[in-house]
């Protein structure tokens, strides 16, 4: 027998701004921004919840989040989002999306 590995392809979706800005309005969605807390105090998008990505205990923290919402991640540029999705998608969030560009490329017309 032949032994296969799953692919290691991301568990997340990567989307542009404006299919990320349509899943927000799904009820329920949970909009989750990844950096630093003096980032997030200079601007976010609205609802968002910060859980810095590089933190010691972002494990910890997003277990207190409902994995059976539609999560959608984002950060300044998509990095941090990116590594923060993966995290999200192994720890058994079933529906993660990233904000590809980050909050660099979203026009203000999409602000929900």
């Amino acid at each position: 027998m032949f032994g296969f590995t799953k692919s290691a392809a991301p568990a997340f979706q990567n989307l542009l701004p404006a299919p990320f800005a349509e899943g927000l309005r799904q009820p329920g969605a949970v909009l989750l921004d990844v950096r630093r807390p003096d980032e997030f105090a200079n601007g976010h998008l609205p609802g968002a919840v910060n859980i810095e990505v590089t933190s010691p205990d972002f494990a910890q923290r997003i277990a207190q989040l409902d994995s059976t919402k539609p999560t959608y991640v984002y950060c300044r540029s998509g990095a941090r989002s990116a590594n923060a999705a993966g995290q999200l998608s192994a720890a058994g969030f079933a529906q993660v999306s990233n904000l590809l560009g980050g909050v660099l490329d979203w026009p203000e017309q999409l602000v929900r």
